[in-house]
């Protein structure tokens, strides 16, 4: 399982970098589909942890392109997850403001040291705190492309042993 994730990722970066990652968007219920990707993240999480959904926002459909959200979402989601092993609450918050959807992923988790926030989001870089947890330093660089190809934002704010906020903010 390991393997074929390292593979998918490697194949995208090299589609993102090689500008081939395709934006189709698509009309995509946001609530409903946070709903459901909530629903999938419990099946894979222990049950140390709880991922908590929350939307301050009417039911809407927005066009995004829902593979490339659903790469962005899950992959924080399950980094949440992963750099939170003793367990505790992930919340992913969804709100609509001004024609702008800003989903919020906040674990409790190891946090990131404020060295490695800067390098985040380039391929193959690590936070400096992350032992022996394993992987491969593709995904937040390929969360980081999904989100500009939907010309939308992202930033981070961490505290180490507190835990970390990534806030997404896409245009709709």
């Amino acid at each position: 399982k390991r393997m074929t994730q390292l593979l998918d990722d490697v194949l995208l970066i090299g589609k993102a970098e090689a500008e081939k990652l395709e934006f189709n968007p698509t009309p995509v219920p946001l609530e409903q589909f946070c709903h459901d990707l909530v629903e999938e993240m419990r099946m894979s999480a222990s049950s140390k942890h709880s991922i908590i959904f929350t939307s301050q926002a009417q039911p809407i459909t927005a066009n995004v392109d829902e593979k490339l959200l659903r790469y962005i979402l899950s992959n924080l989601l399950s980094n949440a997850i992963k750099y939170s092993p003793k367990g505790g609450d992930i919340d992913l918050s969804l709100s609509i403001e001004a024609r702008k959807a800003t989903f919020s992923i906040r674990d409790r988790g190891i946090g990131i040291p404020a060295q490695d926030i800067e390098q985040l989001f380039h391929s193959f870089h690590r936070g400096s705190n992350v032992e022996n947890i394993s992987g491969t330093g593709l995904g937040m660089s390929i969360v980081k492309q999904c989100v500009d190809l939907h010309s939308g934002e992202i930033s981070v704010t961490s505290e180490v042993g507190i835990g970390t906020t990534f806030v997404v903010t896409l245009p709709i």
